[in-house]
């Protein structure tokens, strides 16, 4: 497809919508799940409401009046749309438009000044226990949860014979995303030396397993395995190998370390159905699959883990990103905090202000304020001193009278 001009050999003028088709079918740079996300926004949103405009004629009040209409449209249906939704939606328009200034279409990007509500990253909730009864009660659960340490162990424990252990514990301690898990493969690796490359993952489209590189260029990486992943990956291995043998000479060997019972490697979507079955069986709070790679950062914090450590792990690009998304407080971490500022405070408040000197502790019987009168019902006259008459400075002493001799 030719790159569009201002007017093309007819002296026609771009529509929106056909600089939107022209502009989807040249993406080639983002991953595959970027240019499916952009295709459903132009297709759903942008081509119905702005499709007609004039490209060069576009403004900033005919892109609000889409999302308008959008609001409307899906509170009229009953199903809001979310201020994360219009946000993306108004990104593929804003990268589309920016693509069309760099080609001289446009001056100037109306998508940049609407204005949406404010969108908010869901924080991870922690199942505690009176969150669990109230689940059970009203059947109300968080959008973003993640289990307790002992949770997780109980869910580890629970299904240590299924045959994909080896993936859900692989993803609960080092947080691995799904498409990350089922795009692993043998060559990737070192058990001897206890490490894993990430270079790669699995996406489903139109029913497909395709290659896809990581998310971000940060997402790939070299995670370290801790000793009861390697001993539950070569568990899988052998177990592998066994199926190999028994399903004959058709079993297909890929390479991948999570496969079908045919070689074949498992579709991220399966994983997922197939953890939320387990977790059904398990009786614990429902979570996302996804959420065990919140849990993997929220519990390596809960155990001292550095958070740059842990941005590492997960393959972030910042560390603002694994701050704000990934590190939901779990209780009792919470719990130290909170007796650590109650300890600075008494601390504090045992030092004499303005010095870095301890406060005496007082002992033995308060000093009372006032003189203690020495006699029951002696008074005091006045311009009489108390002192004993020896330390009297300045004053006569009383003259002693002589008896009279007899």
């Amino acid at each position: 497809m030719r790159a569009p001009a201002p007017g093309d050999g007819c002296g026609r003028v771009l529509t929106v919508g056909e600089w939107l088709a022209h502009w989807l079918a040249s993406r080639t740079s983002p991953a595959s799940s970027t240019v499916r996300g952009y295709a459903g926004h132009v297709r759903l949103y942008l081509t119905p409401y702005l499709g007609r405009i004039l490209l060069a004629d576009l403004s900033v009040g005919q892109v609000q009046a889409m999302f308008t209409a959008i609001i409307r449209q899906h509170e009229a249906l009953g199903a809001p749309v979310s201020a994360a939704t219009l946000h993306r939606i108004r990104a593929t328009l804003r990268a589309a438009l920016n693509a069309a200034i760099r080609r001289g279409l446009i001056a100037d990007n109306p998508a940049t000044r609407v204005e949406l509500p404010g969108a908010r990253r869901p924080r991870a909730v922690v199942w505690t226990t009176s969150r669990v009864e109230h689940w059970r009660r009203s059947g109300e659960r968080p959008a973003v949860a993640v289990w307790t340490a002992a949770q997780t162990a109980e869910f580890l424990h629970g299904i240590e014979d299924h045959r994909l252990y080896a993936a859900y514990h692989l993803i609960a301690l080092r947080g691995l995303r799904r498409g990350e898990a089922a795009g692993l493969r043998w060559c990737d690796v070192d058990l001897d030396s206890g490490v894993a490359v990430i270079c790669r993952q699995l996406q489903q489209y139109d029913g497909c397993l395709k290659v896809c590189p990581p998310k971000t260029a940060h997402s790939a990486r070299v995670i370290a395995l801790d000793h009861t992943t390697i001993a539950a990956l070569r568990a899988h291995k052998e177990r592998q190998e066994t199926e190999r043998v028994a399903f004959g000479e058709k079993y297909h060997l890929s390479g991948y370390v999570f496969t079908n019972l045919n070689g074949d490697p498992m579709a991220p979507d399966r994983l997922t159905r197939i953890f939320r079955a387990l977790t059904v069986a398990a009786g614990l709070p429902p979570i996302r699959l996804h959420d065990l790679r919140h849990g993997a950062a929220t519990l390596a914090l809960a155990a001292g883990v550095d958070l740059r450590v842990v941005q590492e792990m997960l393959g972030h690009s910042s560390i603002v990103v694994t701050a704000d998304t990934y590190t939901s407080v779990l209780p009792d971490v919470a719990h130290a905090a909170a007796e650590k500022v109650a300890a600075l405070i008494v601390r504090a408040g045992r030092l004499v202000p303005g010095t870095t000197r301890v406060r005496r502790r007082q002992t033995g019987r308060p000093k009372r304020r006032g003189r203690k009168r020495r006699g029951r019902n002696r008074r005091t006259v006045p311009g009489r001193s108390r002192a004993h008459p020896g330390r009297q400075i300045g004053r006569p002493h009383r003259r002693r009278r002589h008896k009279p001799r007899l």
